[in-house]
């Protein structure tokens, strides 16, 4: 039987709004790709990658693309002998209203979705390809 809907508009309730401070076991890390089975690689501030767990809550509730942020537990999974190197306990929804924290990373810099040297080229949008023979008329 599924969960009731009030569980799952909780949990997704949950994640639209920033906590006032990050445990120091808590840290913000972005998706690098999904390994299956709730698994996820995850790229660190300092640039080291970790593999991690999705928490049981958010399982079939929240799905999470690559290039998204989420909060892993670095101490969930401690007592465990195994290859994981924590468990997300939160997926950061809304970027914006997260970028204003004081404990978001600064290595996480907004990217824009067009290229930095596209801005130096001259933009062929809405023109006519070039013409092979220019000097036929």
């Amino acid at each position: 039987m599924p969960r009731p809907k009030r569980q799952l508009h909780a949990t997704v309730e949950e994640t639209l709004t920033p906590p006032a401070t990050l445990s120091e076991t808590h840290v913000i890390a972005r998706i690098t790709k999904a390994a299956g089975n709730n698994l996820y690689n995850a790229e660190l501030p300092d640039r080291t990658s970790v593999l991690v767990e999705l928490e049981p809550k958010f399982r079939s509730t929240i799905w999470i693309k690559r290039g998204s942020y989420v909060v892993i537990n670095r101490q969930a999974l401690a007592d465990r002998e195994n290859k994981l190197d924590g468990e997300i306990v939160n997926v950061v929804r809304d970027e914006k209203a997260w970028r204003k924290m004081v404990y978001w990373p600064k290595e996480f810099v907004k990217s824009s979705s067009y290229g930095e040297d596209s801005e130096d080229e001259e933009s062929t949008v809405g023109k006519f390809p070039p013409s092979d023979s220019d000097d036929e008329n």
